[in-house]
């Protein structure tokens, strides 16, 4: 048998093969840096008319922007402690140590402790911390 010259047969160029495949690399891509923004900043207007809205919306860590008190919640005094010179704070049932550069060190206009976690392929960490008053 011989070889087929029909060009419909033929297995396709190395440069077809790309050009179709990069689009799609692309759309994955954007895709998946979409779905990751929405999953970190969700303000959800819960707290349009909070008077400390500005104040949330501007929290930053060295990690990054806390976003807003929309994807951060508070943490009950049993839930959060300082173990030697870290926090560690409680999230499902887990206690996680919040990495020096997530803790938030301006005062706390909340009064409350607060925390903004996210949830990772490696599972949780900490993006922002703020501790409140231990009893």
């Amino acid at each position: 048998m011989g070889v087929s010259r029909n060009p419909e047969h033929a297995p396709a160029a190395r440069g077809d093969r790309m050009s179709r495949t990069l689009p799609v690399l692309s759309g994955a891509a954007l895709l998946a840096a979409l779905s990751f923004h929405n999953a970190v900043a969700r303000d959800d207007s819960r707290y349009a008319n909070s008077p400390l809205k500005g104040w949330f919306d501007s929290l930053r860590s060295g990690r990054g922007p806390c976003c807003s008190d929309a994807d951060g919640f508070a943490v009950s005094d049993p839930d959060w402690d300082l173990e030697g010179t870290h926090y560690r704070v409680r999230l499902d049932g887990q206690w996680i140590v919040v990495p020096d550069d997530a803790v938030i060190t301006e005062p706390n206009r909340a009064g409350r402790t607060m925390v903004w976690p996210i949830q990772g392929s490696l599972g949780t960490s900490i993006r922002c911390f703020m501790p409140g008053n231990l009893s």
